[in-house]
């Protein structure tokens, strides 16, 4: 018996079944009702699951990570008055848009919803850790300040700091790490919560997931041939989960998620020692995120940045919430420039709410995708490392 990830479409009931509604009365469709279950399962289990039509995919539940931040060269950024330049660069600063109405949700390691920063916000926390509420890590606090964050001691940290109201699932435990079963259980809470937008600074952790394996006694070709099934696996279900996340967009706005593309990338020992996209990023739908630096002719991608993301953002040198202290703290990564593109995000849902636009995901992302910025960048910067450029506030 193994541990397994169950996605259900539960849309798909029975007619008398209450969950179904009014649309299954007059016999239409009604919208897609994800359901995140876990089980303990033999060969047989997964035989019969096959045949129900509910059940939209089936996963072994594989270790998550928290996208460590990566030390870069150089002094660390410091408060000083205003923005930070990470504000700055996507033009959040200059934007009429704050991110007002706009419910947004992070998935990390918690947050310190005592900082100065969340002051006024309606954070709504959430355990699937089972190391309670909070943040002792420091990851979660110092992503949900980017996206939301108010000014700290004169210092504008957030990219969208209207939002008035922050779902916060905490899907990685006190040491950084969790399991896929914690993320989609997440995304399932988000989901019903009504969050238009879902940052998620995180990553499926293959290597973790071998040397389990190997610990347990099992050779190493055969433990990275389960490792890489499982993988696969959690990947189809990822991207199940989003393909009943955007039937939803025909029902009701619908939910952006974004996630960091990873920081596996080894640019300065080698550059062309580039890593792809990882997991949960590489799923279908989902908004991947790359990681920007400052450089003498322009921004640059950071050296440790996955390649092939959908789009970029400031990731290098970043100043957000601290948890524990009150204060701020610099870090960089993926991590860092994914709830920049979270914030932004945020603009746009309110900016096409002010529209004519339809009021769904599909377009906020479409418009969010088709401003991104490419002057700003450094000459030569490549595209498969930066996707459509820098993100940009409406």
């Amino acid at each position: 018996m193994s541990h397994y990830t169950v996605l259900r479409d539960m849309s798909l009931a029975r007619p008398a079944d209450p969950w179904r509604g009014a649309a299954a009365e007059r016999g239409q469709p009604g919208p897609a009702v994800p359901s995140v279950e876990t089980a303990e399962l033999d060969r047989s289990d997964l035989r019969e699951l096959t045949r129900d039509p509910e059940v939209r995919a089936v996963a072994p539940v594989i270790p998550t990570s928290l996208i460590f931040p990566v030390p870069t060269a150089g002094p660390a950024a410091t408060a000083v008055p205003g923005p930070t330049w990470g504000v700055t660069a996507v033009r959040a600063d200059v934007s009429a848009r704050t991110g007002a109405g706009v419910t947004v949700a992070v998935l990390d390691t918690g947050i310190d919803a005592a900082h100065p920063a969340f002051a006024g916000v309606d954070v709504v926390e959430e355990d699937f850790s089972g190391s309670g509420n909070g943040d002792s890590q420091g990851h979660g606090t110092h992503c949900a300040g980017t996206v939301l964050g108010r000014d700290v001691g004169g210092t504008r940290i957030g990219v969208a700091p209207g939002v008035g109201r922050a779902l916060i699932g905490k899907v990685l435990g006190d040491d950084g790490g969790g399991t896929s079963e914690m993320i989609f259980r997440g995304i399932q809470w988000a989901l019903e919560q009504g969050a238009q937008v879902t940052s998620m600074s995180l990553g499926f952790d293959f290597p973790g997931l071998v040397q389990r394996l190997v610990d347990d006694g099992w050779p190493a070709d055969l433990a990275t041939s389960a490792a890489l099934e499982g993988y696969r696996a959690n990947l189809r279900m990822f991207d199940a989960l989003m393909g009943l996340v955007r039937s939803q967009a025909a029902f009701g706005p619908g939910m952006i998620l974004v996630a960091a593309a990873g920081n596996e990338s080894r640019r300065t020992v080698d550059p062309e020692y580039e890593i792809g996209v990882s997991l949960p990023a590489a799923a279908d739908g989902v908004v991947s995120t790359g990681a920007l630096a400052q450089g003498a002719q322009g921004l640059e991608i950071a050296p440790f940045s996955n390649t092939f993301p959908a789009i970029a953002g400031p990731g290098v040198g970043v100043l957000s919430a601290e948890a524990g202290t009150g204060g701020l703290v610099s870090l960089s990564g993926t991590s860092m420039a994914t709830p920049h593109v979270a914030g932004v995000a945020a603009l746009w849902w309110e900016e096409v709410g002010a529209s004519a636009l339809p009021y769904r995901a599909d377009t906020v992302a479409a418009r969010m995708l088709a401003r991104a910025d490419v002057t700003a960048l450094a000459p030569g910067v490549d595209v498969a490392d930066r996707g459509v450029g820098l993100v940009r506030a409406p």
